[in-house]
């Protein structure tokens, strides 16, 4: 695993240790900045079920100017943190172990708000059709953000989420990547 393009091109990742977490190859992550970018001009990345970091990471190579990273496992956010510091990303981030639900209701109460959203989340995680809204309602989400959902290639994800509309899906092998942008308009009209 490594940082694929930008500031920090090349650099290795670590993997957190065990089988506990699947992390994103490098193709998988490849195609999803086609999608989405490739390079950012600022912005701020939300990086949920981090694992090893390396989607926020990469965002902020490619030119993200904050990224914040939540998994609830001690070990995952201890290789967050030592990829982070390999990278020199570590005083544009922060990082917190904690529940996502939970981290996402913490970072509502700071009104922050994000332009991108990656979730990479366990395939047995069932409630990402219920997280992706609840961003949305916890006023997490600029006009115009992004979630990046990587799940299970036999899942499908509604077509539209509350205020979220899937607008483009690919498949890579038994992964699969469902890209939702956040329409505010929908929202002030609920």
């Amino acid at each position: 695993m490594r940082v694929i393009s930008g500031t920090a091109k090349g650099r290795p990742l670590k993997a957190v240790p065990g089988i506990s977490t699947r992390p994103t190859s490098d193709k998988v992550k490849e195609a999803v900045f086609s999608m989405i970018g490739p390079y950012f001009d600022g912005g701020i990345v939300l990086d949920l079920f981090a694992g090893t970091g390396a989607l926020g990471i990469e965002a902020l190579s490619r030119g993200a100017e904050q990224a914040i990273f939540v998994d609830r496992e001690r070990i995952a956010v201890e290789t967050v943190k030592t990829n982070l510091a390999a990278c020199r990303f570590a005083d544009r981030a922060e990082v917190y172990r904690n529940d996502a639900m939970k981290a996402a209701k913490l970072l509502g109460k700071r009104g922050l708000k994000f332009d991108y959203v990656f979730l990479d989340p366990p395939y047995k995680f069932a409630a990402l059709d219920n997280l992706m809204p609840e961003l949305a309602g916890l006023g997490l989400l600029r006009a115009g953000a992004v979630i990046v959902a990587e799940h299970d290639a036999s899942r499908m994800l509604p077509e539209q989420l509350g205020p979220l509309n899937l607008f483009r899906r690919s498949e890579y092998g038994d992964t699969a990547v469902s890209l939702f942008e956040y329409d505010a308009e929908e929202t002030d009209q609920t």
